[in-house]
């Protein structure tokens, strides 16, 4: 199952954020962080996103919000070329970044634009 597991997420990871990003990730087996890679790929990739209940542009919307929210900018950038990629979007995800100012605050949406900004003008080029 584990296996199984690592080669959906694997699968749907390349998907979402690209499958250079994702494969560069895992490129080096002794990394030191490939144990945790290993782990976001079966559990976060594989099981979690892979589950009927809600689609991927559902589950990116909620990570733009809990990651602007958490103030995670580095990760929230992969998060807004993933969501891109399943549907969301720019005018979405501005609604996501203002409703995340009103109920989480005003630095926290600043920061979660700037992040969106610059990187849907990356994807335009």
């Amino acid at each position: 199952m584990s296996k199984e597991l690592f080669d959906r997420g694997r699968q749907i990871r390349g998907e979402v954020i690209g499958k250079e990003r994702s494969e560069a990730a895992i490129a080096d087996p002794d990394a030191f962080d490939y144990q945790f890679q290993d782990l976001a790929l079966r559990y976060c990739w594989g099981e979690i996103w892979d589950r009927p209940g809600l689609d991927r542009k559902s589950r990116s919307i909620v990570n733009l919000a809990m990651l602007s929210v958490m103030g995670r900018s580095g990760e929230l950038a992969g998060h807004i070329r993933g969501a891109l990629t399943n549907g969301v979007t720019e005018d979405e995800i501005r609604e996501i970044f203002l409703q995340v100012c009103i109920y989480a605050g005003v630095p926290l949406a600043g920061e979660a634009f700037k992040v969106a900004k610059e990187t849907i003008a990356e994807s335009k080029k």
